[in-house]
């Protein structure tokens, strides 16, 4: 193909311009690892079975077999004048039987539309295309869907082109142009903004693929009806074969949307804001939320006889008492309940000592309009009271509100964003992403207690720097920040240079964690411990949960199932600073990277488990990165621990999963300091850490109080611990006035595998 472009750009200078120029689209092993489909493995020259490519009766030399539903992205070659056409052949492969499904749709997206589509195909029905390219796209999308009965749906991709030419030629573009949404009917008050937003990003992927989008300030609503259907994993979430993409800012560069402050409502179960294969892409002064929220609130009035009476706001969140059981709804969706997050009238704190109420939806109407619950929330916890509000939550995580993946130099500046379907934030596979201002909580207007229905913001193989800072999270379902690298478990050692693997958590497969030339490093499994580091040579995506790794060295011996593998280049550091999390569960911030780590001047309140959690694990989750350089500074502490979630056993807690520490030689958490930070605190323990060293706990002033029961524990909790320092303290304890000097010794330290020298004391 590269020779061809060249002659192309020789003939060219000499003013010989011929009238076309097509290439063969070379798709990259890069592009096969990033494809996601249903079925099999997608093949370049074969079709998903391994055969030649067959379409109504005739072979094809060259091409893409894969099975709907599936999207594969490719990408667009850099023509001196521009690519202006995209030709091939698609349809039902031979293999499959006559008369087998019910046909497939396939479409070619741009990043932002549909450029496209096929209608229904079947066997012996191949379509040809030829569709002209925007300007500024660097990826095409090669979309298949699968029909209701979706057996031996093979598609075939094949005659793929690029064409370009003299007589296609298009004058040249601005270099930074702007472009008001006024001027492409794009305004608030409008019913539906869906169809006025896809004609101005049409416009931007026309020109250079960039420039600055300004919008008048209001409310702007959008819908699923004109939602962009796009298939594709994302980390920590379920996988759903559709996405249906609301507002799609993919295959962009240079580019800023300023919203002036404007709140994007959206409706319907879909996935908000994607920004996928992106390069500097800026979005400030947006506020992004759902009009019906996934999860839904009741607000208790009374207790009777063992049920629990509750008013809950039809008009926010319609629901239905169906068999005996309560029901949710909303734009085409209806749910049931799975559990319940109790949230303290005036305070929005987590019911004490609650935790996920386990109650499956059992409940009857009352003549006066109110509902019992068939369960007594007063006798949960600390105890539900009056006035108290009860979010009535799945466990469903099918879309992140914004999803950003593959993107490089991504910044948010005053972006909330006040629920989601899941995360309120995901970032996967990208590098460099800057977080300033916003953050994730409930949009006063709406009167919600609860925000996202995940974590806030979760970051899954990020490289570069994470910076977060002068943001606001609350009432979250899960962690204000996770960041962590997706390892996955070694299945077979094939070759002496090879490796079969598997996502081994359901919500977290498929999406690319190596590519060619990447860094891929061991972890041994029982201990988590790092082993060598070794290149990547080729990865065959053999189906959704299985990849096929060869290296460019052998396997180091000793390796093999039951250990892992991680993406060495994909770990970020990360700073989380001026920000304040409050009154969410489970944990504030969660953190598994060896990069540097600066947490800092920070509140951390109510949080119901640990304020700050650095994990890792080859075992549940399979979230992996041991800490290597963490400063923990400047920050208040007040009150966390209010209820118990998993690996929350201190305010600050350090709890990789090791399945054989005693096997263990080397230390997982390393170089973590704790110092001039302000605990106000009932009788919880401050910090417990295991298999970590070089740890420091100093410097830091202790008022503790009565406001919530105590657990009786001790401050601090060791196992398997080496190198630990505690000094240069200040405690005010229960009925103090003033602080005083540590006088912490051994017995305030509970040991497990660590020796007592190991923890040195000194006063301030």
């Amino acid at each position: 193909m590269f020779e061809n472009l060249r002659l192309y750009s020789l003939l060219a200078l000499a003013g010989i311009c011929p009238q076309l120029l097509a290439v063969p689209a070379e798709i990259a092993e890069s592009d096969f690892a990033c494809a996601r489909q249903e079925y099999g493995e997608t093949r370049k020259g074969k079709s998903v079975d391994g055969n030649a490519l067959s379409l109504a009766g005739k072979v094809y030399a060259s091409g893409i077999g894969t099975h709907a539903t599936s999207m594969i992205p490719i990408d667009v070659p850099e023509f001196e004048d521009g690519v202006r056409v995209f030709t091939g052949v698609v349809g039902v492969d031979d293999e499959v039987s006559a008369g087998i499904g019910d046909g497939v749709e396939c479409r070619i997206l741009s990043g932002t539309e549909v450029l496209w589509t096929s209608g229904v195909i079947r066997r012996g029905e191949p379509k040809t295309f030829r569709v002209a390219v925007p300007r500024g796209a660097r990826k095409l999308y090669l979309l298949a869907l699968a029909g209701e009965n979706n057996w031996n749906d093979h598609v075939d991709w094949v005659n793929l082109k690029f064409e370009t030419g003299a007589n296609a030629a298009l004058g040249a573009s601005e270099s930074n142009p702007v472009f008001r949404g006024e001027d492409y009917g794009l305004v608030p008050g409008t019913k539906d903004a869906t169809p006025a937003l896809r004609k101005l990003l049409k416009a931007v992927h026309q020109g250079n693929g960039g420039g600055k989008i300004v919008l008048p300030k209001g409310d702007y609503h959008f819908y699923p009806e004109s939602a962009l259907e796009m298939s594709f994993h994302v980390s920590n979430h379920e996988q759903p074969t559709i996405h249906p993409v609301q507002i799609s800012l993919s295959d962009l560069r240079n580019l800023e949307l300023d919203g002036n402050g404007s709140n994007f409502i959206f409706h319907g179960k879909s996935l908000a804001l994607l920004l996928m294969d992106c390069e500097n892409v800026r979005i400030k002064n947006l506020k992004i939320d759902y009009a019906r929220a996934p999860y839904s609130e009741a607000k208790v009035v009374g207790f009777e006889d063992g049920k629990t009476v509750v008013t809950i706001d039809e008009k926010a969140f319609p629901y239905m008492i169906r068999n005996g059981q309560l029901r949710f709804f909303g734009e085409g969706w209806q749910c049931g309940v799975g559990s319940v997050i109790a949230f303290r009238a005036g305070t929005k704190e987590i019911v004490e000592r609650t935790s996920d109420i386990g109650y499956g939806g059992r409940a009857e109407a009352r003549p006066d309009g109110k509902v019992n619950l068939l369960f007594d929330f007063s006798k949960v916890g600390a105890g539900v009271a009056v006035g108290d509000t009860l979010t009535l939550r799945t466990w469903s995580r099918p879309h992140p509100a914004c999803v950003i993946y593959r993107a490089k130099n991504t910044q948010f500046k005053n972006v909330s964003i006040h629920s989601g379907w899941g995360m309120a934030l995901l970032a996967q596979r990208s590098h460099n992403i800057r977080i300033s201002g916003g953050g994730t909580f409930p949009r006063p207007e709406t009167g919600r207690v609860y925000s996202a229905s995940a974590d806030a913001f979760h970051f899954s193989n990020v490289g570069g720097k994470i910076c977060i800072e002068n943001a606001f999270f609350e009432t979250m379902m899960d962690d204000a920040l996770n960041v962590h690298s997706t390892c996955l478990g070694i299945e077979d050692v094939p070759a002496p240079n090879q490796i079969r693997c598997r996502y081994k958590h359901p919500q977290a497969v498929g999406f690319e964690v190596f590519l060619p030339g990447e860094t891929l490093r061991f972890i041994q499994g029982p201990t988590l411990e790092q082993k060598d580091e070794i290149k990547v040579k080729q990865v065959r995506k053999l189906n959704t949960n299985e990849l096929l790794i060869t290296l460019e060295k052998n396997i180091p011996a000793g390796l093999g199932k039951g250990d892992a593998v991680e993406n060495a280049d994909f770990q970020p550091s990360v700073i989380f600073r001026n920000n304040t999390v409050q009154n969410n569960r489970a944990r504030g911030i969660l953190l598994t990277t060896p990069r540097k780590v600066v947490v800092k001047n920070n509140t951390f309140k109510t949080v119901a488990g640990a304020a700050i959690l650095l994990a890792g694990d080859a075992q549940g989750w399979y979230e992996s990165g041991p800490c290597e350089d963490v400063e923990i500074s400047g920050n208040r502490f007040l009150n966390n621990l209010t209820s118990y979630f998993q690996f929350t056993e201190a305010i600050i807690a350090l709890y990789p999963e090791v399945r054989n520490l005693s096997a263990q030689k080397q230390y997982y958490h390393r170089n973590v300091r704790i110092f001039d930070n302000e605990f106000e605190t009932f009788d919880v323990p401050l910090l417990f850490a295991i298999s970590s060293e070089k740890l420091s706990f100093t410097g830091n002033k202790i008022r503790y109080n009565n406001d919530y029961r105590a657990w009786n524990k001790k401050p601090f909790i060791f196992r398997r611990c080496k190198d630990v320092r505690i000094s240069g303290n200040t405690v005010a304890p229960l009925g103090s006035a003033g602080y005083a000097a540590q006088t912490w010794t051994l017995d305030d330290v509970r040991l497990e595998k660590t020796p007592a020298d190991t923890v040195k004391f000194r006063a301030k």
